[in-house]
């Protein structure tokens, strides 16, 4: 019986010192390994997210959408570097929220220079009002409603990451639609 256990022992440290390695890398936490992602699952996941209705204030369009999802992640984590304690997962969000807006920004830097001056002056107007939304946000006074607030961004669309993968890429094709991937 102890042959068995000790190689099964063995077995699952290696695994357990194989997670808390890959818990420790910088960078945004991938669900689901999609470095092997298929052109399908891919437009499968862009079909469904572009069939999600956005919130309220976002535009629709894939360039202005991605510097709307920069300004509202930035906001985020702006706001979270103004509470006067935070916990370790606020942190992490913070963190975390940087990269992905890191990412936007790379996006809108590739696309810039495509892009038509009614959608630059599209961005700056959804940039403008995230802004303006954050800074109320912000300048309030009581750290505990900031907190509060902090505590309440659901995160993005899952649009987001996909129109910034559209732009970066310079794709103009339309993206894919429920019945294109065979879901009705």
């Amino acid at each position: 019986m102890l042959k068995l256990l000790v190689p099964g022992i063995s077995a699952l440290s290696l695994l357990a010192a194989g997670s808390v390695v890959a818990q420790t890398q910088d960078g945004p936490i991938v669900t689901g390994n999609r470095s092997g992602e298929t052109a399908d699952a891919l437009k499968t996941r862009e079909a469904i997210a572009y069939a999600r209705p956005l919130p309220r204030g976002a535009p629709s369009a894939d360039y202005p959408l991605v510097a709307w999802c920069d300004a509202l992640v930035t906001g985020h984590a702006d706001l979270g570097d103004t509470l006067p304690t935070k916990a370790p997962e606020d942190v992490e969000l913070v963190r975390l929220g940087r990269l992905e807006a890191q990412d936007f920004r790379s996006a809108l830097a590739a696309a810039t220079p495509r892009q038509s001056a009614a959608s630059k002056a599209e961005a700056e107007q959804a940039v403008a009002g995230v802004k303006a939304q954050w800074a109320t946000l912000m300048s309030n006074p009581d750290a505990e409603a900031r907190s509060q607030s902090f505590g309440l961004f659901f995160g993005l669309p899952g649009r987001c990451e996909h129109a910034a993968r559209r732009i970066r890429n310079n794709v103009t094709t339309p993206p894919a639609t429920l019945e294109s991937v065979g879901i009705n």
